[in-house]
């Protein structure tokens, strides 16, 4: 309940304060969240699995976004940038959608 007030709070902050992304960051920012929606369905999956670890969400959830942001950085470095965040989204597009399956056989029993 806490998490969903939280999530709601910081939605509605987000939308009220209309933060500005600075140029710097931008490349960097569709591929954070992509990588950060996959480990809140592993998170997720992994709770209704039983074996949800808190501190491993945390750490998976920061590395994912990090890593992500490393791999796009150095394929902007290389000139490269565009398929290397292409490859990072779908292979993160990839985990997300096995991770959402297996969260609706939990849900439907099935």
């Amino acid at each position: 309940m806490i998490a969903v007030l939280g999530l709601v709070l910081g939605v509605v902050a987000g939308l009220l304060v209309g933060p500005e992304v600075p140029a710097v960051v931008e490349p960097y920012l569709p591929i954070a969240v992509v990588a950060a929606l996959d480990a809140v369905f592993g998170g997720l999956r992994a709770m209704l699995d039983g074996i949800f670890d808190d501190k491993v969400f945390v750490v998976s959830f920061l590395s994912n976004v990090v890593v992500a942001a490393l791999i796009v950085f150095l394929g902007d470095e290389l000139g490269v940038g565009a398929q290397l965040s292409t490859g990072v989204v779908v292979v993160l597009g990839i985990r997300i959608f096995s991770n959402a399956a297996a969260i609706r056989r939990h849900v439907f029993r099935a």
